[in-house]
């Protein structure tokens, strides 16, 4: 059995990832913001679950929890960066506090957790990370260009994480869920403070008023821990897992047009040379 560090435990697939992997009997340090929030986890499975309090934005809570994952149960044989949440704003409204915020938690706080876990990896020559993205890293929505920005740009980093972790013998993974009935969409979400009328019809329609999709969401959080799971358990899990079937949907189309682009401007792509 291995140990799991998660970030995000507290609600939402953060939750179902380290209720699955308690499940399989592995040892899962469980983290949130508020370690009150997670403690009714470790609580019951006291022997194989620890508790503790981790705001990926402060280097020393990534530090503190690597270190009591290590005292308690050896080491981090796999990471699991899921803290973040959503935020919405046409590109013109987001303020730039709030992105910064944002990339800070998602991108930073992940690079934060994993520069804390490898040390103990490379040493094992073992490993893995799996970095939480979405389908708005490949397909993104007016409203959504920040949040977009900061996935693809984890999923960037991650491919080259795989590359250069392979030969060490730990793998790299990307993760992009579809809609699942968690809380994204309602407590999770922040938007942009001051609207702009011009964008009422745009990013305006993706505002946390107009959103109605909250509580009615496709996706099992439960069914999306086990696929999970059951990749990483595997030893060869892909750089990129889907969860949901409307993920599939969306990243196979945008697959699709960004194919049907490149073959039709290929011709005069290839005729720039000297």
């Amino acid at each position: 059995m291995s140990t799991w560090l998660i970030t995000g435990c507290s609600t939402g697939l953060g939750r179902a990832f380290a209720e699955e992997a308690l499940a399989r009997g592995h040892d899962v340090v469980v983290t949130a913001r508020d370690v009150a929030a997670v403690q009714d986890i470790a609580d019951a499975r006291p022997d194989h679950a620890l508790a503790a309090a981790l705001d990926v934005t402060d280097p020393q809570q990534v530090e503190a929890a690597v270190a009591a994952a290590t005292e308690r149960f050896g080491g981090v044989d796999v990471l699991v960066n899921n803290a973040g949440y959503g935020y919405r704003s046409a590109v013109e409204e987001g303020d730039e506090a709030d992105v910064l915020r944002l990339f800070d938690t998602h991108f930073h706080g992940s690079v934060r957790t994993i520069k804390a876990v490898l040390p103990g990896m490379r040493s094992r020559r073992s490993g893995t990370i799996v970095n939480l993205s979405s389908i708005g890293a490949r397909r993104t929505g007016p409203g959504s260009g920040y949040y977009g920005a900061v996935k693809a740009a984890i999923e960037q980093m991650t491919m080259a994480l795989r590359t250069e972790l392979a030969p060490l013998g730990i793998q790299a993974v990307v993760v992009e869920p579809g809609s699942f009935r968690t809380d994204f969409s309602g407590r999770s979400l922040t938007q942009s403070a001051t609207p702009i009328d011009d964008y009422a019809e745009t990013a305006g329609r993706r505002r946390k008023e107009n959103d109605t999709s909250d509580g009615t969401q496709p996706g099992d959080p439960v069914l999306g821990a086990r696929l999970l799971v059951d990749a990483v358990d595997s030893g060869e899990a892909p750089y990129l897992l889907l969860l949901g079937d409307d993920a599939v949907d969306i990243v196979t189309g945008a697959l699709d047009d960004l194919r049907t682009d490149v073959d039709t401007w290929a011709e005069r792509s290839r005729a720039t040379g000297f």
